[in-house]
């Protein structure tokens, strides 16, 4: 049997997700939580096959989150499950630690079928990240660092910099020095034109 952590902070999600796996005969909804801390904490006390995680919960979530989990448990295999577009985030999620990357939109047999993949050893690379893995022009963004893409989500989602030092665990003044490498790298000039960049390259 597969164990699966479903880490989401929507609980319907979360419902729809355990209705999925209960129609399985190989693959069980083993715990659940709705938010990063509650995912780690549990990672800590049980052992999963494969933790499903969404990009942004409350806490500590996205990158962050993938490279505590594989530190506690450098076995554990991670499939990231998310709204955000694929060729922006997954190649990302990879290179942090996770095994596998699908958009919410998928059908449910494309995400047991990945669980079973991964739980096996398998990655799973959709074909928008595989072509953006091998693209030469890669859009400006791609050259943050994963703390600097990090803060970029958070700004684009409307956190101030108080409250993206407080979920990230930094200082303000560090956060507020990453808004300004951010600005400075992607040739912008404030945040609302952040906001649009974001847009335009489909990072919400």
């Amino acid at each position: 049997m597969i164990r699966v952590l479903i880490a989401d902070d929507h609980k319907i999600v979360r419902d729809g997700l355990r209705r999925i796996l209960a129609a399985t005969t190989d693959v069980q909804a083993a715990a659940e939580a709705a938010s990063g801390d509650e995912a780690l904490a549990l990672v800590r006390v049980q052992d999963f096959d494969v933790a499903m995680l969404d990009m942004s919960m409350p806490g500590l979530s996205g990158l962050d989150l993938i490279k505590r989990l594989k530190i506690e448990k450098p076995k554990l295999r991670i499939l990231v499950l998310s709204m955000h577009g694929e060729q922006q985030y997954a190649a990302r999620v990879l290179k942090a630690g996770a095994a596998g990357y699908l958009g919410k939109d998928s059908a449910a047999e494309l995400l047991v079928s990945t669980i079973r993949k991964i739980a096996g050893g398998g990655m799973h690379i959709p074909e928008a990240a595989a072509a953006g893995l091998v693209a030469s022009d890669r859009p400006a963004h791609e050259s943050l660092s994963d703390r600097e893409f990090e803060v970029l989500r958070l700004l684009v989602e409307g956190l101030g910099p108080t409250d993206i030092a407080e979920r990230l665990h930094l200082s303000v003044k560090t956060v507020s020095t990453h808004k300004t490498r951010i600005l400075e790298k992607l040739n912008l000039g404030s945040t609302a034109e952040l906001v649009r960049y974001a847009l335009e390259q489909k990072l919400v």
